[in-house]
């Protein structure tokens, strides 16, 4: 595991499993929950992702973050995709109970912002910071409104997966041989196109500590009489974000709602109204043969469902802010540094955070309610 200055390493065990976290030297574990920011790193990751983050955030802060299970140093237990995003998020409370922190800032990447919004649900959050976002009615197989297209969640789930890219993960491909390698994912799928950095070797790193033993990633999937002849699996990482096992769109209705921010980059390839990774709008590009067409199988548009969502929490008295990132992909805060910092410390209430320069493609949308 590269660790960058000033960032240590530890296991936790919890009730549930061993959970690996990184932290930072020097943080005082009495710090106040109003002053601890805890991180959640999305699919195909791992909390290796978060170090520049964490080296720039202010020393007044107390800062970590986890690896779910399957993912970097911890226990690769199975995970049952009939409960959604709950044995990350359970996992993830386990954790924050044994390092005594009843709650914090909390800040989820990709399918880590579901597993914060999931969490959110359950328990008290002091802020919600919401990266590139897996839409609250999950990953694929939703109209607009939410409601599914199919009873069995068709082209969703595990078996979307390409199985190419599976075995360089668990190959451990370092190369940029093949567009499924995951050097050459990384560069398509979580950056945008351009984008350079002298981290590369780490990310892929952390890519390629995913599991992908039975019950991790990516999960199965069952024969389908629907278009395009698979349907969600019960285990495994992409069934999680099935939208039958996956929806969090009751964050709406929360009595105490924590203030959320929502930052996501323009160029996203995989959260997107027209996603790479959707098999419908693959399916409407003729990628996938056999589509029946957008009244059947149209495109997930997820950028709009979050809106949606987002908007009606403030609606119902929570507050929200957007910040919508020009030329930027799926990593807003490997990308574009210096804005996710200063949003991130706007929205957690940090008084005395330096004020970084805001680029005129910057985006920003504050929605509250009167």
């Amino acid at each position: 595991m590269t660790l960058f200055d000033g960032i240590t390493s530890r296991v936790i065990e919890t009730p549930r499993l061993t959970v690996n976290v990184l932290e930072r030297a020097g943080d005082d574990p009495a710090t106040s929950p109003d002053k601890t920011v805890v991180l959640i790193h999305g699919n195909a990751s791992s909390s290796l992702f978060w170090q520049e983050l964490m080296q720039d955030l202010p020393g007044e802060l107390r800062v970590l973050a986890m690896d779910l299970r399957g993912y970097g140093g911890t226990e690769h237990a199975p995970i049952d995709a009939t409960r959604g995003l709950g044995d990350f998020s359970d996992d993830v409370r386990a954790t924050l109970a044994e390092l005594g922190i009843p709650s914090a800032h909390l800040v989820g990447w990709s399918m880590g912002a579901g597993v914060v919004l999931q969490y959110a649900l359950e328990h008290a959050a002091l802020s919600l910071t919401l990266e590139s976002p897996v839409s609250p009615y999950g990953f694929g197989g939703t109209r607009r409104d939410g409601t599914r297209l199919t009873d069995d969640d068709a082209g969703t789930g595990g078996g979307t997966a390409n199985l190419d890219f599976v075995a360089r993960l668990a190959a451990g491909d370092t190369t940029d041989e093949a567009p499924t390698s995951p050097r050459s994912v990384f560069r398509s799928g979580y950056v945008a196109p351009g984008y350079t950095t002298a981290h590369e070797d780490v990310w892929v790193e952390s890519m390629l500590s995913t599991s992908t033993a039975a019950g991790n990633y990516p999960g199965d999937s069952v024969p389908s009489e629907n278009w395009p002849g698979f349907a969600a699996g019960t285990v495994g990482v992409l069934n999680t974000m099935a939208p039958g096992h996956f929806d969090v769109s009751g964050i709406v209705d929360l009595a105490l709602k924590p203030p959320i921010l929502w930052v996501h980059g323009a160029l996203d390839p995989i959260v997107s109204d027209a996603s790479f990774y959707d098999y419908n709008h693959l399916g409407s590009l003729g990628i996938v043969p056999g589509w029946p067409g957008a009244d059947v199988a149209p495109a997930q548009e997820m950028v709009s469902q979050t809106r949606d969502v987002l908007d009606a929490y403030a609606a119902a008295g929570g507050e929200v802010t957007e910040l919508l990132l020009e030329d930027t992909g799926h990593t807003p805060h490997i990308e574009r540094p210096a804005e996710f910092r200063q949003a991130l410390l706007s929205v957690i209430g940090y008084v005395g955070h330096r004020q970084d320069p805001a680029p005129p493609t910057e985006t920003i949308i504050l929605r509250a309610s009167d």
